[in-house]
């Protein structure tokens, strides 16, 4: 039995992000100076956890190169944007969860991961998203090998958001690992000059890059906990 979710199935692992019952990481204060000037998609209450599903992408020493030109070139066009502290392909939006539906919402979801099978998605598209209130603007690559396998990991993760009432997954999903960010809505300017940002991607010396993700595990951020859920081999 898994001692994290006392669930009688394989390959639960549970971090923890300092302490269990500690809500101090998730009780920020509103004001938006502390966190880069970003605004909160929903107002903080304690008992509540910012919660999203996603798979983990280990950034290797191409992507971080290739990343670095980017900022650069955008720089150039005077647009300053900041890096990801962490990169991830996401298979849900960000939800709320409140405290006790935590040890149910990961069961849910282990019981359907545990029969997805691992697999491989990739890509080298570069995109531009905007949040749905559209105070932060996102350059992002999108993938395009591995559509399939991703659309039915959403379903299953769709399935458990619908059980507990919370929103489900984008329609017709652009599946990506965001990249950079910045405040506001600027969309359009940075798809002026989307084509030329492109062509550092497309035209190295050792040719186009694409990312590779692995995918063999699911992980869960809900509030300061990561609960991970390995796929099958």
């Amino acid at each position: 039995m898994c001692l994290c979710c006392r669930l009688p199935l394989p390959g639960c692992l549970l971090t923890m992000f300092p302490d269990d019952d500690d809500d101090d990481d998730d009780a920020l204060t509103e004001d938006s100076s502390l966190h880069g000037g970003r605004i909160r998609s929903f107002k903080h209450e304690r008992g509540n956890w910012a919660t999203y599903v996603y798979l983990p992408y280990p950034p290797d020493e191409e992507f971080e190169e290739v990343l670095e030109e980017l900022l650069s070139a955008l720089r150039a066009q005077g647009l300053t944007l900041t890096r990801q502290e962490e990169f991830h392909l996401s298979v849900s939006q960000t939800v709320v969860l409140r405290h006790h539906w935590i040890q149910p919402f990961t069961q849910s979801l282990q019981a359907g991961l545990s029969h997805c099978r691992r697999f491989v998605c990739s890509g080298g598209t570069l995109k531009v998203y905007c949040n749905a209130e559209r105070t932060r603007t996102f350059l992002g690559m999108e993938a395009t090998v591995g559509h399939a396998q991703l659309l039915d990991l959403v379903r299953v993760v769709d399935k458990t958001m619908a059980e507990f009432r919370l929103d489900t997954f984008y329609k017709d999903p652009s599946f990506h690992i965001s990249l950079a960010w910045c405040v506001g809505d600027l969309t359009e300017k940075m798809k002026e000059i989307l084509h030329d940002l492109q062509g550092l991607v497309d035209n190295r010396d050792e040719g186009p890059f694409l990312f590779m993700l692995a995918c063999t595990e699911v992980r869960c951020r809900t509030g300061n906990k990561t609960f991970r859920f390995p796929l099958k081999p």
